[in-house]
């Protein structure tokens, strides 16, 4: 049974730092691209990291790069969110989610923890 289970998550101040977590199980990293979504009230649902399979390519949102940083630990079987100069405007709902490499699809997704970012 494929399962993403996310920890981390809470409040953080204001240019702090936050990691996420999402442990995978029933699949095997290499045959997956991890992403991290976020979703704020009222708006929709963006894209953040993703990391690709095997590869370990990485891509990053414009309004994070040079913040956020999406690893993986193999052994552990979890990708990881690094987020640093959190910003309020980045209050949101994190996602970790799981595709096929070569499809188009997420078709698994994590419970999503609450990140919010105030003073």
């Amino acid at each position: 049974q494929v399962q993403l289970v996310e920890s981390g998550g809470g409040l953080v101040q204001p240019g702090g730092s936050m990691r996420l977590s999402c442990r995978a199980s029933g699949f095997t990293l290499d045959d997956y691209t991890i992403a991290w979504f976020r979703q704020a009230p009222g708006k929709e649902r963006e894209g953040v990291s993703c990391m690709v399979g095997s590869t370990g390519v990485t891509y990053d949102a414009d309004s994070v790069k040079g913040r956020f940083t999406i690893s993986r630990d193999n052994a552990k079987k979890t990708v990881s969110l690094q987020m640093n100069s959190l910003k309020p405007e980045e209050t949101a709902v994190y996602y970790c989610a799981a595709q096929i490499v070569g499809t188009t699809a997420y078709n698994y997704w994590g419970q999503g923890p609450q990140v919010t970012v105030s003073s």
